[in-house]
Parts: C-alpha cells; structure tokens; sequence
C-alpha cells in the first residue's frame, strides 16, 4: 500500500552566499491533499518550490517523493515522475488554438514534443483527450479560439488544461489567483477544486479566501522556517501566523493577501 504521504522534504536548507532562504525545513503533503504554502513577502516560497523541482539545488537535506529519494534528480526527471509545476511563467503559445496548446501538452507526455513533421492526421488521435481536458476546465467552447484572444482568467483555465496533459501525479501551482478579478479568482478556485479529484495539490497562493475555501492543510513559511502548520482554523488563530503577517498579535488573517 502506498503511504499517505506523497512528498516529504527533510532539514531542506538552500543558502545563498551567507543568506539562508529555506531553512531546515521538514514537510509533508498528504496524498490525495490540496496544500497551501503561505508567508509573508520574502518568507521563501518560491525558492522552496524551485528546490521542490530541481530549478534550484538543496545546500543540504533532501526530497522524497512516493518513498523515493529524488533530491539527485534533474527538472525533466521529477517531471517525468509526475511532479508538474504550473504557473511559474507563462504556460501558453499566444499564437496557437486553444486546443493546439492541450495537444502540445499531451505530445510533451509522449516525447514528441519536436515532432513538428508529423502529418496532421496522426497527431489527430490527440484531438479526443485534448478535447476532454478542455471539457474538464471548462474551454470546450474555445476550443478553436486563438489563445491570444483569451480572457485571463481563461487562460489561467488553459495553463491547467495543459498541466493535466502532462498526468501529473502532484501539481505545483505557483500564485494560480494572481492579478485575477473577482470573478476569475472564483472560476479558478472552483476548477482547482474540480481537478484536485484523484490527484495532489500543493500551491502558492496570497489569497486567505480562496486558501480557507478549497485547502486542508496550510504551512506557513517566515524567514525560510516553517512557522506553524494546521487546517484553516488553526493557522488563522496562531498568534505568531498573525504577527508575521501583520505585526499584531491581535485581528485575524482574514484578508490578508
């Protein structure tokens, strides 16, 4: 039986020339869970994710994933193992469809990402599961629309069509909310939510009200520590979240982006 733990990092430190931005820090994602990952500015988020992918290299510690030691492996090789980052840049060819974008996805799934030779009929056997994918984040509408065109809330909606073609195992979402109105924000929410089904989400994310709406689990960074870990409730109440968002020790995280 498979532990119920699908990624671990163990005394995870990254040191940058005498400045220490992870650090020692021990975390678990349950499997099946959807993660939040919060701190204030500067708490040392995007530096643990780009360790958790292999962007950066660990001063010292390590990563587990599914029991394995993946500290050692190269960016291609945790994806391949289905450790998928989304929205750390740009995820989209503006100029293609919608639907040629989910298609590239599944053609990097089965190594063929360069095969940009190949008749279009037999990259059609694609069209079927790129048209699923579209179904599943809500885009079959758009599905030949130039991407461009798009939205952004909708493309935010695609990055996630076209993450799923890569069958992630677990999916990193890096700030999925960002710079989103209202409406989108809650779009997006409820798609994160939707696909979550079967899978594990660990994400990055400012926004306490969609964090308190869809997460089960939130750990909670400060000067590259873990702070505090718990539900909602939990984290929201702890007096040291609340000062190292606020200065306060008094109030509520309620709002805080």
């Amino acid at each position: 039986m498979p532990s119920d733990v699908i990624l671990e990092t163990r005394n995870l430190t990254k040191g940058f020339k005498g400045f220490v931005a992870v650090n020692d820090v021990n975390f678990k994602v349950r499997r099946g869970s959807i993660h939040a990952l919060i701190g204030p500015n500067g708490a040392g988020k995007t530096t643990f994710f780009n360790l958790l992918t292999k962007f950066l290299t660990p001063t010292s510690g390590s990563i587990w994933f599914n029991g394995d030691d993946i500290t050692g492996l190269k960016p291609e090789q945790i994806a391949h193992r289905g450790v998928i980052r989304s929205f750390q840049i740009s995820a989209v060819f503006p100029h293609l469809t919608v639907l040629e974008n989910v298609r590239i996805g599944l053609q990097r799934q089965l190594g063929t990402s360069f095969h940009f030779w190949k008749s279009e009929r037999s990259l059609g056997i694609l069209h079927d599961r790129a048209r699923q994918l579209l179904t599943e984040v809500d885009l079959d509408k758009f599905a030949d629309t130039m991407t461009v065109d798009l939205p952004y809330g909708r493309k935010r909606a695609l990055e996630i069509a076209t993450t799923l073609a890569m069958e992630p195992e677990l999916m990193l979402l890096d700030e999925p909310t960002q710079g989103m109105g209202h409406e989108d924000v809650g779009r997006v929410t409820e798609l994160i939510k939707k696909v979550s089904a079967g899978r594990t989400i660990l994400m990055v994310e400012h926004n306490m009200s969609v964090i308190s709406g869809i997460c089960d689990r939130i750990s909670v960074l400060q000067r590259g520590a873990l702070l505090a870990e718990g539900s909602y409730e939990e984290v929201s109440n702890n007096p040291q979240v609340m000062e190292a968002y606020m200065g306060t020790t008094g109030g509520a995280l309620e709002g805080a982006h």
